[in-house]
C-alpha cells in the first residue's frame, strides 16, 4: 500500500488548485482521476474571481503562455436589446479579466503543471471504496485503467471529483437540487465570419424566451463554443440527431442565425439533463467536498470553475491547519463560506429564470453604481460582503426590478 499525506479524487480545476496548495505547503499528494487527458468537459467561460485562485496555485504564467483568449467581460442580448458589462468597471477592487478556455486542453495544463509541482496524477483510476478508519487514518481503493486493484493511505480526502460526485456516492449524501431540471444542448463550431479580436474578449449571452437562452463564447483559434439550455421539454421539442437539433435552434434564435447558419460543427452535439445537484454536507471526519462534488447549480453566469478553484483554496488552508494541530471549524470556516456564494448566484440564478434580471439589464434608464455592483457578482466577487447586493441580494434585485419598470 502506497502512503500519502493527502489524496484527491479529481484532476479537474479544484482538485488541482487543492493539490498545488497543499504540495507548496510540503504535503505528499496524490490525485487519483477516472478519465484520460485531454478529455472534453464544458464550463469554458472563467470570472476574474478565478484568477486570484489560479494565482495562488501558481498557474497564472502556463496559463498565459498557452494563448487561451482573454475575457474582458459579458454581452446580455434580447431581441434588440443589448447590455454591456466590463469587469473593468466594477465594485470590488478585484481582476478586471480572465479567459476562455478550451477545457481539455486547460484542465490538461493545470495537471501537468502540478505534477512539475511535484504531486502524482494517476490517470484512468477508479475509485471504488474508501475506508475511514480514524481520524486522519483513511485507506482508498481504487483500479487502474487495466482493472487492476490498488489501495492508498492518506491523512485527508479531498472529492474534487465534479459531476462523479464519489463520496456522495459512497457515503450516501447526495440530495436533490432544489433548482428545476434543466437541459443543455452544445458544440463547438467554426463560423464562416470569425469573430474578430475585439468581438472574442466577450460571453455573449442571448435571451431567446423566459424558457430558453443561449450562449456564444468565442475562442482565440476562431472557433467557438455556443449552446442552449432551458426547460427539459422545450429543448427537446426539436427533432432529428443533436446535429439536426442545434442547427435548428441556431435558425430560430436571431442572433445565432446571423453568425453560425452556416458554421462547421466540429463534433456531435452533446446534451445533458438535470445536472443541477447538491449534497446533504460539504465535509467530514477526514475528508471535504470541493466544487461540483460539493453542489453545481446552473451554467447562465459560469460560476462553476470560480466554485470550482475557491472551494479549492479555502479546503487547502484549512486541512493545512487541521493537520498542523489547529481547531477547525469546517461548518463555519468552510460550509457557511461557501454557502454566502452560492446563495448569490442562486438568487441570481433564479431571477434569471423568472425574467426579474432581464428588467435590470435591458432597461433604458441605467444606474452606473447598481451596474458595478452587478457587474462585480458576475465578475464572481461574491464574497465581497461590502457590496450590498451579496448582503441583500434576495430583496434588492426584485425591489430594483420593480423600480425600473
Amino acid at each position: 500500500m502506497s502512503h500519502f499525506d493527502i489524496i484527491i479524487i479529481g484532476a479537474g480545476p479544484s482538485g488541482t488548485v487543492t493539490a498545488a496548495i497543499l504540495k507548496n505547503k510540503g504535503y505528499n499528494v496524490l490525485i487519483l482521476e477516472k478519465q484520460k487527458f485531454p478529455r472534453f468537459v464544458i464550463g469554458e467561460s472563467l470570472l476574474p474571481r478565478c484568477m486570484d485562485n489560479l494565482e495562488l496555485a501558481g498557474f497564472l504564467p502556463a496559463i498565459e503562455k498557452a494563448g487561451f483568449q482573454k475575457k474582458l467581460g459579458a454581452i446580455f442580448r434580447d431581441k434588440d436589446a443589448k447590455c454591456e458589462f466590463d469587469f473593468s468597471i466594477q465594485y470590488t477592487n478585484g481582476w478586471s479579466w480572465t479567459w476562455q478556455v478550451q477545457r481539455g486542453q486547460f484542465d490538461h495544463l493545470l495537471a501537468q503543471e502540478v505534477e512539475k509541482q511535484g504531486a502524482i496524477v494517476n490517470y484512468e483510476a477508479t475509485v471504488t471504496d474508501v475506508e475511514f478508519k480514524k481520524t486522519h487514518d483513511v485507506t482508498v481503493s481504487y483500479t487502474d485503467k487495466e482493472n487492476n486493484a490498488h489501495q492508498a493511505h492518506a491523512k485527508f480526502i479531498v472529492d474534487a471529483s465534479g459531476y462523479g460526485r464519489v463520496l456522495p456516492r459512497l457515503l450516501n449524501l447526495d440530495k436533490p437540487s432544489d433548482f428545476p431540471s434543466r437541459s443543455a444542448i452544445f458544440c463547438h463550431v467554426k463560423p464562416q465570419r470569425i469573430f474578430d479580436e475585439e468581438e472574442r474578449k466577450r460571453i455573449i449571452i442571448i435571451n431567446h424566451t423566459q424558457g430558453i437562452w443561449a450562449w456564444v463564447i468565442p475562442f482565440s483559434n476562431g472557433t467557438t463554443s455556443i449552446g442552449i439550455v432551458g426547460l427539459p421539454e422545450l429543448v427537446g421539442a426539436k427533432t432529428g440527431s443533436n446535429e439536426e437539433k442545434i442547427r435548428s435552434w441556431i435558425e430560430e434564435i436571431p442572433a445565432l442565425k446571423e453568425r453560425f447558419t452556416d458554421a462547421e460543427i466540429l463534433f456531435e452535439p452533446k446534451q445533458v439533463t438535470g445536472y443541477s445537484s447538491s449534497t446533504t454536507s460539504l465535509f467530514g471526519d477526514s475528508f471535504v467536498l470541493t466544487g461540483n462534488s460539493a453542489e453545481f447549480l446552473d451554467p447562465i453566469f459560469s460560476s462553476g470553475i470560480t466554485f470550482a478553484t475557491e472551494s479549492g483554496v479555502k479546503a487547502a488552508h484549512l486541512i493545512d491547519r487541521e493537520l498542523n494541530g489547529e481547531n477547525v471549524n469546517w461548518q463555519t470556516e468552510y460550509s457557511d463560506y461557501i454557502a454566502i456564494g452560492v446563495d448569490v448566484f442562486r438568487s441570481f440564478i433564479q431571477f434569471w429564470y423568472d425574467g426579474t434580471l432581464q428588467k435590470i439589464f435591458f432597461t433604458k434608464d441605467e444606474n452606473t453604481q447598481l451596474k458595478e455592483q452587478i457587474c462585480s457578482i458576475l465578475a464572481g466577487y461574491v464574497w465581497d460582503i461590502s457590496n450590498p447586493l451579496v448582503t441583500k441580494h434576495k430583496r434588492a434585485i426584485p425591489t430594483l426590478a420593480q423600480i425600473v419598470s
